[in-house]
């Protein structure tokens, strides 16, 4: 007899070894059978579903197609009905070969206003009378524009293109090139007068800006972002006069133009239509606001105010009346407050040769703290203090020095630089 046929388990076998149960898995063949006809039948009617749906939509194309095919009845009589369809009126276009160009005739002249130059002829009366103008400082070069005020070398720009210069050189329309030197310049005014060695020039003729108004046409000329684009014609018209616009902490009153003006426009002409300079370009908002300007709101100096300023500068060097403190500085960064335990305030770096702030003591290395009781940081926040004050004025300074602050009345003295 064999024993292993017998064999019987005893009362503590489970029929578990430690690692699982010693018996068959179970079958499971069914259930994936089950499932598989399932995924077999829901993918049956996904098909069904868009073959319906292909069906449909050929149904709408051919519904569409009729209804585009609708024709429409004229009035009609009960004897007569005269069907008139979309074909009908709407012939096929002939075919074309490709692009064929037409002869055009050649533009007439472009006269703006009655009795005015065209556009033409103020351009080529003007552009003898504009240069190019290109300024090096300790941190690069900028560019602008320049108009003629005499043939013996006299220019009128900007006082901003020529600032902090250690060079400059001006560029005629005939390509020649001469150096320039600074006669005088106006802050303020945003106004300078250059000279350079030569006796040819073509002098622009100048208007009565307080002539103007608002919708007269005019034109501007000069070097937008810089000496590749010389020359560049732009015209719109007077947008508004008067404008009063707010320029590094003073106020400003100009004229308002769309006619398109760009970084190294600064300095050229503003011409009316009969070919005078009525202003001097200056800026374009944007230029303090955001980084991709606004476009069609530019403004210019008027003349009236050109002839104010140019005439002192060129007499005497600068423009009677203006105060100053005779301080010059530059901004304390963050880093340099934390550094080296300072305050924020504006950082002295010259301090003007018999102004009062000389005589009072004020030293280079000193940091402006504020100007009746107003905090100062900027050089524009200083010029925004003096704004509407006069030589003579007395105001209450607060200096920083080797740890203490100490409070001085400076007087305002005429500025001469």
């Amino acid at each position: 007899m064999d024993e292993r046929k017998n064999h019987s388990h005893s009362a503590w076998d489970d029929s578990v070894y430690g690692t699982g149960p010693t018996q068959p898995p179970k079958d499971k063949g069914g259930m994936y059978a089950a499932l598989l006809i399932l995924i077999i039948f829901l993918c049956g009617i996904i098909t069904l579903l868009g073959l319906l749906n292909v069906k449909l939509f050929q149904k709408l194309r051919s519904q569409e197609k009729r209804d585009y095919a609708i024709s429409f009845t004229a009035c009609q009589t009960e004897a007569e009905t005269v069907p008139v369809t979309v074909a009908q009126a709407l012939p096929p276009a002939e075919a074309s070969a490709g692009l064929e160009l037409q002869q055009s005739p050649i533009s007439p002249e472009n006269v703006p206003e009655q009795d005015g130059l065209s556009l033409q002829e103020i351009y080529s009366r003007s552009i003898p009378s504009v240069v190019s103008i290109t300024s090096t400082t300790a941190t690069g070069t900028s560019s602008g524009t320049g108009v003629v005020l005499s043939g013996d070398g006299y220019l009128i720009t900007n006082a901003h293109v020529v600032e902090n210069s250690t060079g400059i050189t001006v560029q005629l329309t005939d390509n020649r090139v001469f150096p320039a030197s600074i006669l005088g310049a106006d802050e303020i005014s945003d106004l300078a007068v250059l000279r350079i060695d030569t006796e040819d020039l073509t002098p622009a003729q100048f208007g009565d800006s307080s002539a103007l108004r608002v919708g007269d046409t005019v034109v501007a000329i000069g070097d937008p972002l810089g000496a590749k684009f010389r020359g560049t014609y732009t015209d719109g018209i007077v947008s508004a006069i008067n404008r009063d616009v707010d320029v590094n902490g003073h106020t400003m009153t100009l004229i308002q133009t769309n006619a398109a003006l760009n970084s190294g426009n600064s300095g050229g002409p503003l011409i009316n239509c009969y070919g005078q300079v009525i202003g001097i370009n200056t800026m374009k908002i944007g230029t303090f606001t955001s980084s991709s300007g606004i476009e069609g709101i530019g403004f210019a100096i008027p003349s009236t105010t050109v002839k104010e300023i140019v005439d002192q500068l060129i007499t005497q060097g600068y423009v009677s009346g203006r105060p100053t403190l005779g301080l010059t500085g530059e901004s304390l960064s963050i880093f340099y407050q934390h550094y080296y335990r300072l305050p924020s305030g504006l950082y002295i770096t010259h301090v003007e040769k018999g102004s009062d702030s000389c005589e009072k003591g004020i030293l280079e290395g000193d940091i402006l703290l504020s100007l009746n009781d107003t905090k100062i940081t900027t050089m524009n926040e200083m010029k925004a203090v003096l704004n509407g004050m006069e030589v003579g004025d007395t105001l209450t300074a607060v200096i920083y020095r080797n740890g203490q602050q100490y409070s001085v009345v400076l007087t305002l003295t005429e500025d001469k630089t």
